[in-house]
């Protein structure tokens, strides 16, 4: 059975760093790409960063270059979002979904399977 689960979402301050955990289970990680999704009310659904486990290959949204990193362990299926130099406006749930595309994509239509999110906030 096909699943996602994240981890390691929690309040902050300003400045701190946080690193997030996407477990996956039940599909061929190695081949696939993997996204972070940012949430917030009233707004689309947004792509933090993405990375293909195909080709390594990644992508950061303008907002968080720079301050964020993604990887993937093709070992444990777990892909990782390291969050630095955090800031208020980086608050919001954040969800790990799959995409069968061997390509980095980076809308959210192209995603498959979605996990339930884990929540940051960056208090200012």
């Amino acid at each position: 059975q096909m699943q996602l689960v994240e981890s390691g979402g929690r309040l902050v301050q300003t400045g701190e760093s946080l690193t997030l955990s996407c477990a996956a289970s039940g599909f061929p990680f190695e081949y696939y790409c993997m996204g972070w999704f940012r949430q917030v009310p009233g707004k689309e659904r947004e792509a933090v960063s993405v990375i293909s486990n195909n080709d390594g290959r990644t992508y950061y949204a303008d907002s968080v270059r720079g301050r964020f990193t993604i990887s993937s362990d093709i070992a444990k299926n777990t892909v990782i979002l390291q969050m630095n130099n955090l800031k208020p406006e980086d608050t919001g749930l954040y969800h790990c979904a799959e995409s069968t595309m061997a390509i980095v994509v980076t809308t959210a239509e192209w995603y498959e399977h979605w996990g339930q999110g884990t929540q940051v906030t960056v208090s200012s």
